[in-house]
């Protein structure tokens, strides 16, 4: 993979420059052999143990080492912090790949790149950068991000975790919940208020060590589905971390955290398309090996009008995915296009796999097939950075500013 990396600059496949899908009927060559390389390693490293990783709730860990050893667990960062350099067009290539064969696994790939790393990659001083991040290159380490809270998941600028300077230290109190990959970090990005009077100007971002005094996990919940990447309360007790780990200037935080969810929406509607495709790959493999009055289901109308239906659904969201990649590439507001993505994939993750059980019949709702597995790890694509109706919200918004304009 390593050679695939640097073969990028050689041959100048810069996707920043892009005016359109159009230009996207065929990949570069850069981005097919990772694309190739990932669908690879998810069918002969992810696919196989999925369901004994959703069936016991294992993390990944050997699968998600060899993943940081390809790159791809920093697929943006710059090659001289460790990472691969490459674009989100790319990021969101693997991380489809990767969550068709286990969607546990691409949710810990996506927080690591997009919800870690990504807000210390562009709010972090260089020295921060160096410390936060090289480390989490190798997938040896993997970071979290802590921002919805108890009482409140969509009101991101309604922090009630607190952080008061003492000395040249910030003592950190309060609870963040539902957080991914909590039981398997080593670093989190942490949201709390500085200033109550300022409200959500008033929030600022920290840098967290874990384990670490002061910081403490609530038990693991046990999920409907993404079984395999851990989920937990992270509680903070009088935690003090040094000045030098607040991230971006004080009362940023909230900025932090919308700029990091627009990037981080791309990443699961990446996981979503991966599910939706897998699920519409057992769908029409069962149509073509199932008989009923004669002859293979697939030969029957209905069965084919539903396998239509998936593929329209399947092939919007991935070139909606795919747009919102490309304008965060060339570095144009993408904010709108990232709902749109997040919306259209997490959907037709749980239409398609609804479908393809309904396609299995029976044999859709056993565990010893796939279909129920990708039905659970589907749901909560609708609901996680960004429920579908905050997409909607977010999306309508963005569209009255430009009749405005």
């Amino acid at each position: 993979m390593a050679a695939l990396f640097k073969a990028r600059k050689a041959l100048g496949l810069c996707l920043s420059g892009c005016r359109g899908l159009s230009q996207l009927a065929e990949l570069p060559d850069t981005h097919q052999l990772l694309r190739q390389t990932c669908r690879d390693f998810a069918d002969r490293e992810l696919n196989p143990i999925a369901a004994k990783l959703d069936k016991e709730h294992v993390y990944p860990a050997k699968q998600i080492q060899e993943l940081g050893a390809m790159g791809v667990m920093a697929i943006e960062v710059p090659e001289e912090l460790g990472g691969a350099g490459m674009d989100y067009l790319a990021y969101s290539l693997a991380m489809e790949e990767i969550s068709r064969g286990c969607a546990s696994t691409g949710v810990v790939v996506s927080v690591n790149n997009s919800l870690y790393i990504g807000p210390v990659l562009k709010f972090g001083s260089e020295e921060q950068k160096r410390e936060w991040i090289t480390p989490f290159t190798t997938g040896e380490k993997v970071g979290c991000f802590a921002l919805s809270e108890p009482g409140n998941g969509s009101d991101a600028g309604a922090a009630s975790t607190t952080a008061r300077q003492d000395g040249d230290e910030w003592v950190l109190n309060g609870t963040k919940a539902w957080i991914t990959n909590s039981w398997d970090a080593s670093a989190t990005v942490v949201f709390a208020t500085t200033d109550k009077s300022l409200k959500h100007k008033g929030i600022s971002a920290f840098l967290v060590p874990m384990p670490h005094p002061g910081l403490s996990l609530g038990k693991k919940e046990d999920k409907l589905g993404i079984k395999a990447s851990s989920t937990a309360n992270i509680i903070l007790e009088d935690c003090r971390v040094p000045l030098g780990n607040m991230l971006g200037p004080r009362g940023a935080g909230f900025k932090i955290a919308m700029q990091t969810l627009d990037s981080g929406r791309i990443g699961i509607a990446a996981q979503a398309l991966g599910i939706a495709q897998a699920s519409l790959d057992c769908a029409a493999d069962y149509a073509h090996k199932r008989t009923a009055f004669g002859s293979p289901i697939g030969k029957l109308q209905a069965i084919q009008f539903k396998l239509a239906d998936m593929a329209v659904a399947v092939e919007s969201a991935r070139l909606l995915t795919w747009k919102a990649s490309l304008l965060r590439d060339a570095k144009k507001p993408f904010t709108k296009e990232a709902a749109m993505a997040k919306l259209a994939a997490s959907e037709a993750a749980t239409y398609c796999s609804h479908q393809a059980i309904q396609v299995l019949g029976g044999m859709g709702y056993v565990a010893d097939m796939p279909a129920e597995r990708h039905y659970r790890d589907a749901r909560i694509t609708e609901i996680y950075e960004g429920t579908s109706e905050i997409q909607r919200l977010v999306i309508a918004g963005q569209l009255l500013k430009e009749y405005q304009s």
